[in-house]
């Protein structure tokens, strides 16, 4: 009874070892897919849904839709983004509203969950098929997302 279950778990053995080598030699005829990637980097498509960096979208008047709300950053999980905000005095009212200073961007940190540009009401910020984020210093990873000038043009306070 003994001899009969060796031999039958040694046919088994070398069945299962054929099943792997016949995989093997497979792979070993099929045609290789490489990616030359530096060289293709202007053909490759991203999908949809990729998210790749985060922007702030400005119009020709150097305006952006962002209201200072931090919605954004309060979502933000791990502390990705940073804003900074300042009273402005609306000339038209004659009132103080908040308006944005800086929106800081931290690539480095981000876990690319997309919270933010889901939960913004205003749809200020938005994904970039942007992908290639290497650099240096980990200092060049935090990117200020609205641009100089871009605050309304009215008298200014600081807020703090």
């Amino acid at each position: 009874m003994k001899v009969i279950t060796y031999i039958s778990n040694v046919a088994v053995g070398i069945f299962r070892l054929m099943q792997g080598m016949y995989v093997a030699m497979l792979q070993m005829i099929r045609p290789k897919v490489t990616e030359q990637y530096p060289e293709n980097r202007g053909k490759k498509e991203q999908f949809e849904r990729f998210r790749g960096e985060l922007i702030m979208p400005h119009d020709e008047n150097n305006q952006h839709q962002c209201t200072a709300c931090k919605i954004c950053e309060t979502n933000c999980p791990n502390g990705t983004l940073q804003i900074t905000v300042k009273s402005v005095l609306d000339e038209a009212t004659g009132k103080e509203k908040k308006a944005l200073d800086t929106y800081l961007y931290d690539i480095g940190s981000c876990i690319f969950c997309a919270l933010c540009t889901q939960s913004c009401p205003q749809n200020a910020i938005e994904w970039t098929p942007q992908f290639e984020h290497s650099v240096y210093t980990q200092g060049k990873l935090v990117k200020q997302l609205n641009k100089e000038g871009s605050s309304l043009k009215s008298k200014v306070k600081s807020d703090k």
